[in-house]
């Protein structure tokens, strides 16, 4: 691989901690970085990201697309000669997601009680 088509990443994690720096192709799609990621998070944290789609990655201020490759995403990093690209991770897991919100069937039921004259 050509040096020039690697980029430096490090992932700071919910508490301050970091995962990385590690070098990447730009060819590599966020995808491939959530999944290294969870292969690479420290077991004695309290939360600990199972699936890919747990983990959000965010750069400049941005949500980063699955489906995007580094290079794409390249204008949210920045231009850094040589730099490591922070970005931040956040861990939202699906089961937490279904625990949050209500199911419609779950609300109470209001019966009306309006009187016409």
């Amino acid at each position: 691989m050509p040096e020039e088509d690697l980029v430096e990443l490090r992932f700071r994690l919910y508490d301050g901690s970091d995962i990385g720096p590690i070098c990447y192709s730009s060819s590599s799609t966020v995808a491939m970085l959530k999944e290294r990621i969870i292969s690479e998070w420290p077991r004695d944290k309290k939360i600990i990201p199972k699936l890919a789609n747990d983990v959000k990655l965010i750069s400049a201020g941005k949500i980063l697309d699955n489906s995007k490759t580094i290079s794409q995403c390249r204008p949210s990093f920045g231009e850094l000669p040589g730099g490591v690209i922070t970005m931040h991770v956040v861990v939202q897991p699906s089961s937490a997601k279904s625990k949050t919100e209500k199911n419609v069937d779950e609300l109470p039921k209001k019966a009306c009680s309006c009187s016409i004259l």
